[in-house]
């Protein structure tokens, strides 16, 4: 999948989520999509997805945590 095709997800599955689960909801597309975007900053992942900056910490702690879930038996095709 490309890279815009990627941000296009996540806008849509932010767009629709609930607003009292914006939140999980990003950070669950961050861990869904954290190998596709490992070659990308967190500035750029913002700027993809339409973000404030703010949010880029929240994607690098996502990328890390995904690999440790991963460790544990985490199947991110799943999500």
């Amino acid at each position: 999948m490309v890279e815009i095709e990627i941000y296009d997800n996540i806008k849509r599955a932010l767009a629709e989520a609930q607003r009292n689960q914006y939140t999980v909801e990003l950070h669950l597309q961050m861990i869904k999509y954290a190998d596709e975007l490992q070659h990308i900053t967190a500035k750029e992942f913002c700027e993809g997805v339409g973000l404030r900056q703010s949010f880029g910490t929240e994607f690098s702690k996502m990328r890390n945590l995904t690999q440790r879930l991963k460790a544990a038996g985490l199947n991110t095709d799943l999500l």
